[in-house]
């Protein structure tokens, strides 16, 4: 469905996205997670033809994205956070605009999403809450019969009620065999419904990997100081430590029943935090 390749992009002079690499496979939902300034946004746009990559290759449905740009742009429903553009405009005369761009328009689905989020298209951009402003966006994204969804923090603003809605919605779209690529710091979100996470850092990829089989390859496991010996600090990805002892993220490949240590499942969040933590030597 979408293939990076050795993507590189500078950005302002010292940021860069150096080589990235993952694709996004048919029917499912991809979560692109890492601090802020990681090259989340900069990876996203540059899918979008938004901003022009320095060198890589990216691909959509078999398609060069540089090359074919209106074609892809027809079945790709893109949609970044809340919808910040024409405040004073209403609703409607911006979905109006909107839709003359895509030839599978369905204004019938975007009533139904706009009922389902309680969006009133009478109202103009600026009388909308920031949660509403994300409902927008969302629904012009998915109201055009689109193949790949990408997402850039898609769920920001929103309530965990309507957090849920959305998810279950995502999950929807993927059994239908169309894929998503999101972006979010919300962790949570990653556990309920993504097939695969791909983790950047500095404009690096660290991380890409099944989501069950990247949770089920670590373990958390807990000590006292005197537990904490040079050879498990180097065989750990990273350890925090308190006056009542430590606490790691190691590669379960890595433990030995010699350890000793029962082990815990980690989240997604307690991966990616011991992963910055490793990176950055915190």
């Amino acid at each position: 469905m979408l293939k990076i390749k050795d993507l590189c992009k500078r950005m302002n002079g010292n940021f860069a996205l150096e080589n990235v690499s993952f694709e996004v496979p048919n029917g499912m939902i991809v979560g692109f997670v890492g601090a802020n300034g990681a090259g989340k946004t900069s990876t996203l746009r540059c899918i979008v033809n938004a901003i022009v990559p320095d060198s890589g290759q990216i691909e959509a449905f078999g398609l060069d994205v540089m090359r074919n740009e209106e074609a892809v742009k027809q079945r790709i429903g893109y949609a970044a956070g809340a919808f910040e553009y024409f405040p004073n405009l209403k609703l409607s005369k911006i979905t109006a605009s909107y839709s003359a761009f895509f030839d599978k328009w369905d204004g019938s689905v975007f009533d139904k999403l706009c009922a389902k989020f309680g969006l009133d298209v009478n109202k103009r951009v600026k009388e909308l809450s920031q949660g509403m402003k994300v409902k927008f966006a969302l629904a012009l994204a998915m109201s055009h019969d689109a193949e790949l969804y990408i997402f850039d923090e898609p769920t920001s603003g929103l309530d965990p009620i309507m957090r849920d809605e959305v998810l279950e919605i995502f999950r929807d779209i993927a059994s239908c065999d169309k894929s998503i690529l999101f972006s979010t710091h919300i962790t949570s979100d990653l556990e309920k419904c993504a097939d695969r996470i791909v983790y950047i850092d500095n404009g690096h990829i660290v991380l890409d990997a099944p989501k069950d089989e990247l949770l089920e390859a670590h373990a958390l496991i807990r000590g006292g100081l005197d537990d904490l010996t040079p050879d498990l600090t180097a065989r750990a990805v990273a350890v925090k430590r308190n006056e009542f002892g430590f606490t790691a993220l190691i590669e379960r490949s890595k433990l030995t029943a010699a350890d000793g240590f029962e082990t815990e499942k980690p989240s997604i969040e307690d991966v990616m935090v011991y992963y910055n933590k490793e990176l950055h030597n915190d």
